[in-house]
């Protein structure tokens, strides 16, 4: 990648822990979690050297200067990539390189549009990282409509793959140690996608693979931020977190294939914390509906080509349920996915086509998942969840089969 730019105005050379913040035109939301990240590392690490960093995408709307006017009470630093590189994964790049260079010991992210962080966050994700852990992802209470690639894809994936039950492997904040931040940053594997929005799927991923002591940091509040209807366009970020999903397969078979069963994952952080409940994700799913059909217009001759005949013959049905009675299985939409993985493996057509063909589907299971949990409180909407994943460990005889054939 090109060089960065760099603003060091302290003249920090060595810290113990980092906290970045990635941004792309953020000026009107990155002071709270810079704030918060101030108060958080000098309440809970008053005895380390810290420094805030504010990882960014050359942002044009004054995000630098909103950053270092924020109340702060320690060291920051502002690092971007050069103008026209853009990508998320570039600005944790940065991060990477800076972690190696200060040599610190832990680094902790969170996202720049983040409305509830509290101090306690900072602690939560960052403290494991001084005991013996190298990987810290959130858990956080979420609407149950929020985060729809999570629940449908993310999480029943990773885990029926890697064998361990991380219930956000893409959530956005996360803490890792310096040992991992340079491992990120010398791995083979890096590619576009991952430089944009695939790079949660990889950290998580890679330090599954690499059996990195993983803890998940319970952080009390629900996560709240610029949250959108799963019916809205997924655009080039779908493609992205769920093609690095399926790239990382080929060259981490050996370890997955000899994954039977998932493990609990441990929880760092006790008590029920504070019981606000997320802020309502509404979704409107007629537009799930007539995406679902409007990709069988567009897309039938990609899925026929992908999916093995059983499963194409099992989604015409589903295909020709009315709105009122519609249900795409779990089973069936595990069998959708593990085609699409060996199809992607197999490159029988582009990948951003296959991408873009699996979208609809994921939209008819988003639907599906909206109509079997809506009468449901976030409990049971969990433990509907759980079954998923439960039901994605049950189909991986059905994958191991395909990849093999």
């Amino acid at each position: 990648m090109a060089d960065w730019i760099l603003e060091n105005p302290d003249g920090i050379t060595r810290v113990d822990m980092v906290v970045g913040i990635p941004s792309k035109n953020e000026a009107d939301a990155i002071a709270f979690p810079t704030e918060q990240a101030s108060l958080g590392l000098t309440q809970y690490f008053g005895d380390k050297k810290v420094v805030i960093v504010n990882c960014d995408n050359a942002s044009t709307d004054g995000t630098k200067e909103a950053f270092f006017a924020a109340p702060c009470q320690v060291p920051r630093v502002y690092v971007s990539t050069p103008a026209g590189v853009a990508g998320k994964g570039n600005n944790f790049h940065n991060l990477f390189r800076l972690v190696r260079d200060l040599k610190a010991q832990a680094a902790v992210v969170v996202d720049a549009d983040l409305k509830s962080i509290t101090p306690r966050w900072i602690k939560n994700l960052g403290e494991p990282l001084f005991s013996d852990f190298g990987y810290v992802t959130p858990l956080y209470m979420r609407h149950k409509y929020d985060g729809t690639i999570t629940n449908n894809i993310a999480y029943p994936l990773t885990r029926a793959l890697y064998g361990r039950r991380v219930r956000q492997p893409i959530g956005g904040d996360f803490g890792f140690s310096g040992e991992l931040a340079e491992y990120y940053l010398e791995h083979e594997t890096w590619s576009e996608s991952i430089a944009l929005f695939g790079i949660d799927a990889w950290m998580t991923t890679l330090a599954m693979y690499h059996r990195k002591p993983i803890t998940q940091a319970f952080l009390g509040r629900p996560k709240i931020h610029r949250a959108k209807d799963p019916a809205a366009s997924l655009g080039p970020m779908f493609r992205q977190v769920v093609g690095t999903m399926f790239a990382l397969m080929e060259p981490f078979q050996q370890f997955w294939k000899e994954v039977r069963h998932s493990r609990p994952t441990s929880i760092f952080g006790f008590g029920l914390g504070e019981t606000e409940m997320p802020p309502p994700v509404n979704v409107d799913v007629g537009a799930l509906y007539h995406k679902l059909h409007d990709g069988a217009a567009e897309f039938g001759d990609q899925w026929k080509e992908a999916l093995a005949p059983a499963t194409y013959a099992k989604l015409q049905e589903v295909l020709d349920l009315e709105a009122s009675h519609f249900e795409f299985p779990i089973p069936l939409w595990a069998h959708c996915l593990f085609d699409m993985a060996v199809a992607y493996r197999d490159r029988i057509m582009s990948n951003t086509v296959l991408m873009d063909s699996l979208a609809p589907l994921y939209f008819g299971r988003t639907l599906s998942f909206v109509r079997s949990t809506e009468g449901m409180a976030m409990a049971q909407a969990e433990e509907y969840i759980e079954e998923q994943c439960l039901a994605f460990e049950a189909a991986k005889p059905y994958l191991l089969q395909r990849w093999g054939a």
